[in-house]
């Protein structure tokens, strides 16, 4: 690499890295937020151009800001093997579908709500919420499948005791899940599901009272604690990648520990090949 192209490349970094830079890349999605919503308005059909030649520069900011960041990079491959800049290359590259009348214009805007994600990638700590939900899929998916079996089981025994209350909620197992999907979201459960049932089945406030137990407290709890003790490693992880923090510290104690040991079974090796050296006649 010449000289020249070092010195574009260490600036470029130095533009990319730069929290001003950062702070403004942001602002200009807030806006482009806020043009996607306006459009939505009847009131400012009458700024509809305006609001295009807004939404072009918007677009071309995206374009010059991601080829700032792909220039910054030492070796141009470096910068696809982050996720989250593929994330952002494909965003900028989909937000150059022009927004004429053609068919496609459905398409553009749609492609373009997808702007306001790029905070995503932004702002690390958005990033690693993001991340931990992600992480926590697998784990929250067992505790969905325990629920679905719990759902499962109360709606075929609701179905076989309140089928004669209401058709409408009780007739099947299909109809009793949706009805108990209704209960578990408090969504005028008690006077659509609870009462009407109870006039009947004076002891059903147990079933419900159960199964709300087992749904809103206990397994809604289980999900959040997932969540947290996922977003608690990623926090500790996070802190440890950028070397600040009380991990960041612990890992480097662990480091010279281990550095010392490691010298200190050498000493020990020495010291005792030495002594049977001097033991030899």
């Amino acid at each position: 690499m010449s000289t020249s192209l070092r010195t574009w490349q260490a600036r470029f970094e130095k533009l990319r890295s730069n929290k001003l830079f950062e702070t403004f890349v942001i602002a200009i999605i807030v806006v482009s937020a806020l043009v996607i919503g306006a459009r939505t308005y009847d009131e400012v059909s009458r700024f509809e151009q305006w609001l295009a030649y807004l939404d072009m520069a918007v677009t071309l900011f995206f374009l010059v800001e991601i080829l700032i960041r792909m220039a910054a990079e030492p070796r141009l491959r470096d910068f696809f093997k982050k996720g989250w800049n593929i994330f952002d290359f494909l965003i900028v590259t989909a937000s150059l579908i022009p927004m004429d009348e053609s068919e496609m214009v459905l398409l553009a805007r749609l492609l373009r709500i997808f702007r306001v994600l790029r905070l995503v990638s932004m702002i690390p700590e958005l990033q690693m919420l993001l991340s931990a939900l992600v992480k926590s899929i697998p784990r929250m998916g067992y505790v969905a499948l325990l629920m679905f079996i719990i759902f499962y089981i109360y709606a075929a025994i609701g179905s076989f005791l309140f089928h004669t209350v209401d058709e409408q909620l009780w007739g099947n197992i299909a109809l009793a899940m949706l009805t108990l999907f209704q209960v578990a979201t408090f969504e005028s459960w008690a006077t659509a599901v609870l009462y009407p049932t109870m006039e009947q089945f004076p002891y059903a406030w147990i079933y419900f009272l159960t199964f709300i137990f087992l749904n809103a407290f206990v397994f809604l709890n289980m999900m959040i604690g997932i969540v947290l003790d996922v977003m608690q490693k990623e926090s500790a992880q996070m802190a440890l990648d950028s070397g600040e923090g009380e991990e960041a510290e612990l890992s480097a104690l662990r480091g010279d520990v281990k550095s010392l040991k490691a010298q200190l079974d050498r000493m020990e090796a020495a010291l005792i090949r030495q002594d049977e050296g001097a033991g030899k006649p």
